[in-house]
């Protein structure tokens, strides 16, 4: 292979060509693989693969890794990787570099606060720099520690830089049973256990037994009701709930236990206890 051929193979891999008819276009629903890392540090945030988290220190245990399900072109990622995988083709592996005007914005220096030590030590937290804490209900992160003072950066960590992904697009279901349960999976972070049907633009959802008695699946429901109706129209969703009753456990043949049943022994008695009508007899 040329330097040229090598340049140009280089070039579509980063650049996607315009979409096919049957390609990708805004409201899909897809599966994808993905790393993305910060530009200018070259740190890795986030990723799909739970291999690559372990080798770069972000494994996180309660996170679900594997294949992501994504709304694209509806406003959900980043603006600079909705336009790419946009123009993306299923199976195909890009790279897109995304400047800080597509991707998390710009840096507000409003957002940069000075709160008290005492804060933090009400809450036995002891500031340092880089620390992640929550203030108020509003994530942050602690820039400077000083005589009696934090600083603290309530931006998004993300904002004014320039990020890099790596990503494939490895499914895009067209069954509107399927793009349900990966909205299921978007929101609830499982799908497992649901039942899906659906007629028209009505669908019914038979919930699974372990989200029953979950409070993560109340705010989910409301998030998938919403995807529902902005990703497939949906007019009528019903959630089904049932509960059976539990059968009793009956016990196998050979380990029942036979029963006797005894006639009461009769009690013998002495001549002076028989009554008249016992002599007769």
């Amino acid at each position: 292979m040329t330097e040229k051929e090598g340049a140009k193979k280089h070039h579509e891999k980063e650049e996607p060509a315009e979409a096919a008819d049957e390609g990708i276009k805004a409201g899909d629903v897809v599966l994808a693989e993905f790393d993305a890392w910060i530009q200018d540090s070259n740190e890795l945030f986030d990723t799909t693969s739970d291999a690559v988290a372990k080798e770069n220190d972000i494994f996180n245990e309660k996170m679900t890794y594997g294949p992501q399900p994504l709304i694209v072109g509806k406003g959900r990622l980043f603006a600079g990787l909705d336009e790419s995988i946009l123009k993306a083709e299923i199976g195909k592996e890009y790279e897109v570099v995304i400047p800080s005007d597509k991707a998390a914005g710009p840096r507000d220096p409003k957002l940069v606060e000075l709160h008290p030590v005492r804060e933090f030590v009400k809450q036995e937290i002891e500031p340092r720099v880089g620390l992640e804490v929550t203030v108020k209900g509003k994530p942050a992160i602690i820039m400077a520690v000083t005589a009696g003072r934090v600083r603290l950066d309530f931006n998004n960590r993300l904002a004014g830089r320039t990020v890099r992904y790596k990503y494939k697009v490895v499914e895009k279901p067209s069954k509107p049973v399927d793009v349900v349960k990966l909205l299921l999976k978007m929101s609830y972070g499982t799908n497992e256990g649901f039942e899906v049907e659906h007629h028209g633009k009505n669908y019914k959802i038979k919930l699974s037994d372990s989200c029953k008695y979950d409070q993560r699946w109340i705010l989910a429901k409301y998030r998938v009701v919403t995807d529902l109706r902005e990703v497939l129209g949906a007019e009528t969703i019903t959630f089904l709930e049932e509960y059976e009753k539990p059968q009793k456990k009956e016990e196998p043949e050979g380990e029942k236990k036979e029963e006797k049943t005894e006639a009461p022994a009769m009690k013998e008695r002495a001549p002076e206890e028989l009554t008249e009508d016992d002599r007769k007899s």
